[in-house]
């Protein structure tokens, strides 16, 4: 089996353009989340899903330059794209992330696979009902059940969000949620890369914690805003574009 994480990522976007690529201690946002992802024992690679545009080239030769996949696609069907990437680097199994979340916790992201696999489930991810923090957000499901769901939908919406038809018809996929554990449980709290302020938190988290090592979690982040108040409050106000 073999299971690999695609990150959909992509320059353009209107409240914060070329996000994944924004300097984090000296590195791009997205070098830095491929760097925790690489700490993820249980996946056999990992690939970036970005767009045919010419404003992507740099996310293709950054994926080059870390020694990661890389396949670009449509811009609007990001179904299309994600399933695409799946087959051309022969994946069973797809660990789908999104470039605006730099912060994710390898150990989150591994503890999902394993219950993926435990469960037997259709499709598995820790938002079907929200308990982390925003900006861990991890989705698991087989290559065959996204060709399935691609099959099924012509709807624009469904191949926007890749996933959204899967978890939209639980009569058809089974499902399973991974829930926080008490002392994770944070799901308003924005570690997520899609605003000015979103940035600020974020390097100032990378700032602190990455002296430690790539592999701090979660906890160690959540602790250092616990001692860090006003880092909290730099984008508590900022909306969340929900699907």
């Amino acid at each position: 089996m073999k299971i690999i994480a695609t990150i959909e990522a992509r320059m353009t976007s209107s409240r914060l353009p070329g996000k994944v690529l924004l300097p984090a201690q000296g590195k791009p946002m997205l070098a830095r989340m491929v760097e925790r992802l690489k700490l993820v024992p249980s996946l056999d690679g990992i690939v970036v899903a970005t767009t045919v545009n010419a404003t992507d080239d740099p996310i293709e030769a950054l994926a080059a330059e870390l020694g990661i996949g890389c396949w670009r696609g449509s811009e609007d069907d990001v179904l299309a794209r994600v399933l695409d990437a799946a087959h051309a680097f022969e994946a069973d199994v797809i660990v789908e992330l999104t470039g605006d979340c730099p912060l994710i916790d390898p150990k989150i992201v591994e503890h999902c696979i394993r219950t993926y696999r435990e469960a037997q489930a259709d499709y598995l991810s820790n938002v079907l009902e929200r308990s982390f923090p925003i900006g861990m957000d991890t989705q698991v499901f087989a290559t065959k059940i996204l060709d399935d769901a691609a099959r099924r939908t012509d709807d624009p919406t469904d191949h926007e969000h890749v996933s959204l038809y899967i978890y939209r018809h639980p009569e058809l996929y089974s499902l399973k949620n991974v829930a926080a554990p008490p002392e994770l449980h944070d799901p308003d709290l924005r570690l997520t890369l899609d605003t000015p302020q979103d940035y600020q938190l974020i390097d100032q988290v990378f700032a602190a914690l990455l002296p430690q090592g790539a592999d701090f979690s979660l906890g160690d982040i959540l602790a250092l805003l616990k001692a860090r108040p006003q880092l909290r409050k730099i984008n508590d106000h900022v909306a969340h574009r929900w699907v």
